[in-house]
């Protein structure tokens, strides 16, 4: 199903993605040791995190709250945005209208 939005969905997958590789480990969310994770081309890492974005969106919908790495990504419907966070510090934001 996903999260509710009003803006254009492609925007919010694109900023979703950079807020996601903000988070230095998030590649052990795929279960990656960080050489692996080194070793891969930055067009390759990118790809990644625009995959996981669309993942993200579309399970957030239905677990509001999810790891990946040591971050979490939150669905906050009350304020229509995606939160993720590291630790207790706001990494980013993305706002859905």
């Amino acid at each position: 199903m996903g999260v509710k939005h009003g803006r254009d969905y492609s925007e919010i997958l694109s900023e979703l993605a950079v807020a996601v590789g903000r988070i230095s480990d998030g590649y052990l969310f795929f279960e990656m040791e960080p050489e692996e994770w080194r070793e891969l081309p930055q067009e390759s890492k990118l790809e990644v995190w625009e995959a996981l974005a669309e993942d993200l969106f579309y399970a957030l919908g239905n677990e509001p709250v999810i790891e990946v790495g040591s971050g979490v990504v939150i669905y906050d419907k009350e304020t229509h945005r995606i939160n993720i966070l590291l630790g207790e510090e706001d990494l980013d934001s993305v706002l859905l209208i």
